[in-house]
């Protein structure tokens, strides 16, 4: 069984038919949980998440999704400890020149404590401090420009 963090992005595209990356997100993650992989997360990024369904979809999708990620078997939360969070500002304050979040900060030092190398999500930010994004929008696009060729 394989780790992989799943970032608030991932979470929302799985649960929105509005989002862009939903159909990819739907088949990427169906493959991943097919292949044995289970995901990490962290009650930052699921407060993002709860507060990004609510705003793009309602409050029902949130506390739904909610509901369900608190009984799933195949995910992991994570508590963002005070050290962590003590990490995560020296991490913040170290990259005054990149426009991470805080909670984008708490993701990093939780996937280097677990070494986790992958991402599910499309958050560019990921890639720049090393990690696999696996909601890649540029292969996305390109699957679908090749998928649409006549």
């Amino acid at each position: 069984m394989r780790w992989i963090f799943a970032d608030a992005n991932g979470w929302i595209a799985l649960n929105s038919k509005r989002d862009q990356l939903h159909d990819t997100a739907i088949k990427i993650n169906k493959e991943l949980l097919q292949n044995g992989h289970r995901y990490v997360t962290t009650n930052f990024v699921l407060d993002e998440t709860y507060t990004g369904l609510l705003m793009k979809i309602g409050h029902f999708a949130a506390v739904d999704f909610g509901e369900r990620i608190r009984i799933a078997r195949t995910v992991q939360t994570i508590r963002i400890t005070e050290n962590i969070e003590k990490d995560a500002w020296e991490l913040f304050k170290q990259y005054y020149d990149k426009d991470f979040s805080f909670t984008d900060c708490t993701s990093f030092i939780v996937m280097r404590q677990l070494n986790l190398l992958e991402a599910f999500t499309n958050d560019h930010h990921f890639e720049q401090m090393g990690f696999t994004v696996l909601l890649d929008t540029l292969s996305i696009e390109r699957e679908h420009f090749e998928n649409h060729q006549t």
